[in-house]
């Protein structure tokens, strides 16, 4: 059956133009940026295809380079969604000056139906291998079967969208956009079905950033943003294997704010919740990396730090006590105190809950002590 270029144009760019109405539908409101860049992406390549199919028969010149700078603002827009799900990529800068020179040097050679051509569709394919290579080597935790499917449909779109250029500039065989050469009928079926495999690769990866959420969630706390109880139990597992390990002292801290029913009673559920808050930003603030900090449940608190003995649990608390003491002063108006159980990971103890359980007992002894102290467990 033969095939029209035109009319296949014509369906990518009505496709495009559905995916993009439905594809908010489809997510939702409360999506992340890298969502509604992928969004927008989607419906800038739509409104490239309309406008380059347009420019055929009315100002060609205008919307030409409107669809020129459509495209390759899209693939800046799916760059940006992919720095959000795998971290920084690289060539950002250079794939901002081709986004930007893209249509300025297309537009300025507008005349020269070679330089034009050539142009657009070289600096095209450059951005194209630009957004593929930002695919490779993420950052942050990324299942591969997505990427590899996104970086073969920008290769794929490179690939036809260079050889175009190529015959665009150096020969007479492509002398307008809607001539059928065979390479511009195989870049219109490999366009389309880009077009699908990449929408689907975007999608799985939309689904994966979201059920990362919702484990994020399972595992934090709320209010403070700290890992809640579960979070610290399956964290805290690994923390103290690596220490068995590698033969590193670690410590265990529960901590409760002193008094805390109080504070609720006399100043309100909303202090007792900025209380909260303000403890929990402390202890974020005097850990070290590689510590682990976590809510427990109601006022109380549990952290574990890594590489250190009795000593620094010791200097821990103190440096925390006299923070927390000037913070709340100046910050809710009355002084927070809290007390402390400490315990040190003995030889043989393998199992977080038994050390924990040792930092607990030790935090009831400062309790029956008078508050507002650390008490070590024997």
């Amino acid at each position: 059956m033969p095939m029209d270029f035109l009319t296949l144009m014509a369906v990518m760019a009505a496709n495009l133009f559905m995916i993009s109405a439905v594809l908010p539908l489809i997510m939702g409101p409360d999506v992340s940026r890298a969502a509604r860049r992928v969004q927008a992406s989607l419906l800038l390549q739509a409104v490239a295809w309309a406008a380059i199919i347009a420019s055929s028969s009315l100002w060609d010149q205008a919307l030409s380079t409107v669809s020129v700078a459509c495209n390759a603002a899209a693939q800046w827009m799916l760059y940006r969604a992919l720095e959000e799900w795998l971290g920084p990529r690289p060539l950002r800068r250079l794939l901002l000056v081709l986004v930007v020179a893209a249509p300025l040097g297309y537009t300025l050679g507008f005349e020269h139906y070679a330089w034009r051509v050539g142009w657009a569709n070289g600096l095209m394919a450059v951005i194209l291998c630009i957004v593929a290579r930002a695919t490779l080597a993420p950052l942050i935790l990324a299942d591969v079967r997505w990427r590899s499917l996104l970086l073969g449909c920008l290769v794929t779109s490179a690939f036809f969208t260079l050889a175009r250029g190529l015959l665009g500039a150096f020969t007479d065989q492509y002398p307008s956009f809607r001539t059928p050469h065979p390479v511009n009928l195989a870049a219109a079926v490999a366009t389309n079905v880009s077009l699908v495999l990449g929408t689907v690769a975007v999608l799985v990866a939309w689904r994966a950033e979201a059920e990362q959420k919702l484990r994020a969630l399972a595992m934090t706390d709320g209010l403070t943003g700290l890992l809640n109880r579960r979070g610290f139990t399956n964290q805290g597992d690994n923390l103290l294997s690596h220490a068995w390990r590698h033969r590193l002292p670690l410590t265990a801290l529960m901590l409760d704010l002193d008094h805390f029913k109080q504070i609720n009673d006399t100043h309100g559920h909303e202090a007792g919740d900025r209380a909260l808050q303000l403890f929990a930003r402390l202890l974020t603030e005097t850990c070290r990396s590689g510590d682990l900090i976590a809510r427990l449940g109601g006022e109380e608190f549990g952290v574990l730090l890594l590489h250190n003995a009795a000593p620094a649990g010791h200097a821990f608390d103190r440096r925390l006590r006299q923070r927390l003491h000037e913070a709340s002063a100046s910050e809710l108006g009355f002084v927070l105190d809290y007390s402390g159980g400490m315990a040190s990971l003995l030889p043989g103890e393998s199992k977080l809950a038994a050390l924990m359980a040792r930092a607990d007992g030790a935090l009831y002894d400062a309790k029956t002590a008078g508050r507002g102290q650390l008490t070590a467990a024997p």
